[in-house]
């Protein structure tokens, strides 16, 4: 039978607390004693279990991430990068599935303190203000990992959305499209709403497109959303040549809009998608796409709460990584 903090005290012929206090703050016990129970752990070869020691030192070496989605496979990259990242610096992660919800959402931050996580990661959603309240009064580390929130102070680590979403569009329209559409997350529920939409409008005004800036259709999050909205959208422009999409499943749908109308991509319509999920380069046509950095983010993400927790600040509070187009099958040159 394992030894235990009992048979530790017993040993040392001190209370349970004096062990405790010499694993915690052993500043606090005078020499002889600190001596004894020094001795008593070498002698039983005693270890406190996981649980123990996050009760002893208050600090569990877990982290708690929330998501907004776990069917979503851009979520599979960042949790992997979290992942490795974690196993080198010797935490564990506690993954909890949002769905967006915002009672849900609470109720896990509640939890995570009730569990002594030792910070928090909240990923790819808007940080409102409740929620970071939330955080504050339980006075839990947090980081953001492939979202921002420029309101509050907290660090963060993501990409530059809008100068992304710039870019794709302007490769469309550097390839001869002049009626270019866009499929868009709703503006006000996620954090990369905007921005990308912004990118979107900001790439046609520079080469004078704006006719084209209203030309837009919003979908919730996943493929059926985007198909249906690609239908809404070629029905109320059928003279569209190219799509860009605010999500790699966003333009998986619309493509699979195109073909069902009878159209080929990208003979007839080019599409553009976004993150450059695992997917894109095994869909037919491999997809167009602009790709994030999503391991590096969430590796990123975990070292920067790993440096808050143990420091109390971080080196760089919002850490942009670079971003890339990558060119594939799903856009032609006109």
């Amino acid at each position: 039978m394992k030894p235990t903090i009992r048979d530790v005290a017993k040993h040392a012929g001190v209370s349970i607390s004096t062990v405790s206090r010499v694993m915690n703050a052993p500043e606090t016990v005078v020499e002889d004693k600190r001596s004894r129970v020094l001795e008593a752990i070498g002698a039983l070869q005693y270890q406190p279990n996981g649980f123990a020691r996050g009760l002893i030192y208050k600090k569990s070496d877990t982290l708690g991430v929330m998501i907004p989605d776990i069917e979503n496979p851009y979520y599979a990259g960042l949790i992997r990068g979290m992942q490795d990242a974690a196993v080198r610096l010797n935490h564990s992660l506690m993954i909890c599935n949002t769905d967006r919800d915002h009672d849900r959402l609470l109720s896990y931050i509640h939890s995570f303190y009730e569990k002594q996580v030792d910070g928090i990661i909240f990923a790819s959603d808007a940080m409102h203000e409740d929620y970071y309240e939330e955080m504050l009064r339980h006075r839990l580390p947090f980081v953001l990992a492939s979202t921002n929130a420029p309101q509050f102070d907290i660090p963060s680590v993501d990409i530059d959305d809008e100068q992304a979403a710039c870019d794709a569009v302007r490769h469309l329209i550097e390839n001869g499209h002049k009626a270019i559409g866009m499929i868009s997350f709703p503006l006000g529920d996620t954090i990369s709403g905007y921005p990308r939409f912004d990118g979107f409008q900001r790439a046609l005004r520079e080469h004078g497109q704006q006719a084209y800036e209203t030309c837009v259709e919003f979908a919730a999050h996943r493929f059926e959303d985007a198909y249906a909205a690609a239908v809404r959208l070629l029905a109320a422009h059928p003279e569209l040549t190219a799509i860009f999409a605010a999500s790699d499943e966003f333009a998986m749908g619309a493509i699979s809009c195109v073909r069902d109308s009878g159209r080929s991509v990208p003979e007839d319509v080019s599409v553009v998608g976004f993150d450059n999920i695992r997917m894109a380069h095994m869909f037919i046509p491999k997809l167009t796409t602009v790709a994030q950095p999503v391991y590096e983010i969430g590796y990123r993400a975990v070292c920067k709460l790993h440096e808050l927790a143990m420091t109390g600040e971080v080196k760089e509070l919002r850490e942009k990584l670079p971003h890339k187009l990558i060119i594939r099958e799903s856009t032609r040159t006109l």
